[in-house]
């Protein structure tokens, strides 16, 4: 029997999609569906949200801004996911990455306001948060971050561009994009992470569906310390974390070919940490599914959290 209603603002999209096909399988949610004719109309999805415990939006920007502010209006009692990037550095939003410290995880379940994390901003802040706020690296350090990503990561229209027969020469290859060095996620991946400026970072799209790996070069003599150090305090900082896997040093020597390939996590909650280097160079690795952990996964539990459940449920 249904404990909670839940509705799902944006469910033809593909975060929307794939958080109703999460929640479907369980018989403690009702998922409050809206006719696809009225989709947009905003009264009948106040109407709905009205009647919800938890509502995801799923929506652009400035359509999730209006969503919050007529919802709002209407029920204070209902409590609102938002899984676009409007509120991710907004004042009063608890951020959805509950791993990265006991606060934290206690903002999201006492929350009304929950900001679900990007997927690229989800790999880099669970690398650079932990050593940040241990002073393993100083706020100051110029940081960049180098990322590829399956094209679901992109929406709709991207996906729609790489599936398009008359595209596959033009992007069989993988593609460095938001050249203008400024990605939408840089915001929530400084404020988050701690560091006092946005990294260099330098996304990469491919040509296959989904999976992301997400990765950031440190100077470890320049910082005093190495790759065993910090792997090993990787090790006790997520220990419990059941989504959390933290790779052993070496981890390269058990890779096929010594590859990091994209895909290993797809279809789970779960990130891999990879710490690879010695005493001088060091390369963090965070591997997850952009539509998993980096998206409808990490929804999932966060409204698990809000709600007092056990956190996996449905993961």
């Amino acid at each position: 029997m249904s404990n909670y209603r839940v509705f799902v603002d944006g469910q033809e999209g593909t975060t929307g999609l794939e958080i109703n096909e999460r929640l479907q399988r369980r018989d403690d949610v009702e998922v409050l569906r809206i006719d696809p004719a009225k989709r947009k109309d905003l009264a009948e999805r106040a109407r709905l949200s009205n009647q919800a415990d938890i509502v995801f939006l799923c929506l652009p920007d400035d359509a999730a801004r209006e969503a919050v502010e007529v919802y709002s209006i209407e029920n204070r009692a209902t409590r609102i996911i938002d899984a676009s990037t409007a509120h991710r550095v907004a004042d009063g939003w608890a951020y959805g990455i509950p791993e990265l410290s006991a606060a934290h995880r206690e903002r999201i379940a006492c929350a009304r306001l929950v900001s679900n994390p990007g997927c690229f901003a989800t790999g880099f802040n669970m690398l650079m948060y932990p050593l940040v706020s241990s002073g393993l690296v100083p706020a100051a350090y110029p940081a960049s971050c180098h990322a590829v990503t399956g094209y679901s990561g992109g929406g709709r229209k991207l996906i729609e561009r790489y599936e398009a027969e008359e595209n596959r020469d033009k992007l069989a290859s993988p593609c460095f994009y938001a050249l203008g060095l400024q990605h939408k996620h840089l915001p929530e991946m400084q404020k988050h992470s701690g560091l006092l400026a946005p990294p260099i970072f330098t996304p990469i799209v491919g040509n296959y569906y989904r999976g992301m790996t997400v990765a950031v070069p440190l100077l470890a003599d320049v910082l005093k310390t190495s790759a065993e150090e910090i792997q090993a305090f990787y090790s006790r900082y997520y220990q419990g974390q059941r989504f959390v896997k933290v790779m052993p040093l070496g981890a390269e020597e058990q890779l096929e070919w010594g590859y990091l390939d994209a895909e290993g996590c797809n279809h789970t909650n779960n990130i891999e940490l990879y710490v690879f280097g010695d005493s001088t160079r060091v390369l963090l690795a965070a591997r997850l599914d952009n539509l998993g952990k980096g998206a409808s996964g990490a929804a999932v539990q966060n409204m698990n959290i809000m709600l007092g459940l056990d956190e996996g449920e449905g993961l």
